[in-house]
């Protein structure tokens, strides 16, 4: 069986992010890393391939340090990896990232399964892999807390808030898992060292057959006019106690409608 996996890079959260002169997160000069919620999708593939036979293909969209996101995948099992990566790229949208992962994967030729996280951990929009599915003409199913393939279909239950659903799919197809799936393992030393031999190839939008004008800033359907900072937290107002203190924080909060 051969699976594609779709990660990202994203900003890693505990540094200190922000955004390019241009409104756009700022993807370069910030820390970052493969995105969590992306490598419940990774673990999901090694172990259908474990199970059974195949060959996992890790594939990103990103600058240079996105290399850094299909490296992770590659250390914890994943047998190839692409990276798409171009200067035009830069600030692409959620449909014009769907249309590099779509050629990407229509490059890498016959795929049986295609696995994403839900959603990144920094834009959360969760609309990609339904894009995705569309533009590869698979059937999709997203949300997917359990994952089971047998023989030409793949079965999924997806957990809402009221009941679980169970839902099949015929193969080819794409789904979508949840961090409720498994556990991600985490990179042996031996996977580390074996993820340096292992094939990494890097393709532009040429390779692709993607015009320039079908991704970027100017391509966005949307774009951000103004950012501005959060200002900095005041002081809250202390009620000192002099026998009184219940009946001043009552007027407080009354004078603030919370009671």
């Amino acid at each position: 069986m051969n699976i594609v996996v779709c990660v990202k890079y994203v900003p890693d959260a505990q540094s200190e992010r922000g955004f390019a002169s241009d409104n756009t997160t700022d993807r370069v000069n910030v820390d970052g890393l493969l995105s969590e919620l992306d490598e419940y999708a990774v673990e999901e593939a090694l172990k259908i391939v474990e199970a059974g036979e195949g060959e996992v293909t890790v594939v990103t969209v990103g600058p240079d340090q996105a290399a850094d996101a299909v490296k992770k995948a590659l250390q914890m099992g994943a047998d190839k990896g692409v990276h798409v990566s171009d200067e035009a790229i830069s600030g692409s949208d959620a449909p014009a990232t769907s249309l590099l992962l779509a050629e990407a994967i229509k490059k890498l030729g016959d795929v049986d399964l295609v696995l994403t996280g839900m959603a990144s951990t920094d834009g959360t929009m969760s609309v990609v892999p339904a894009m995705l599915a569309e533009r590869l003409g698979l059937p999709q199913v997203t949300f997917a807390s359990e994952l089971t393939v047998d023989g030409g279909s793949v079965t999924i239950r997806r957990d809402g808030d009221a009941a679980s659903q169970t839902i099949t799919a015929s193969l080819p197809a794409l789904v979508s898992v949840t961090d409720q799936i498994n556990e991600p393992r985490y990179p042996s030393f031996k996977g580390i060292m074996a993820a340096k031999k292992k094939p990494v190839e890097t393709w532009g939008l040429a390779d692709l057959g993607v015009d320039a004008s079908q991704v970027g800033l100017a391509a966005a359907w949307t774009t951000v006019d103004a950012i501005t900072k959060r200002p900095p937290r005041e002081q809250g107002t202390i009620i000192t106690d002099e026998g009184d203190g219940g009946t001043k924080l009552a007027e407080f909060l009354a004078s603030r409608k919370f009671i």
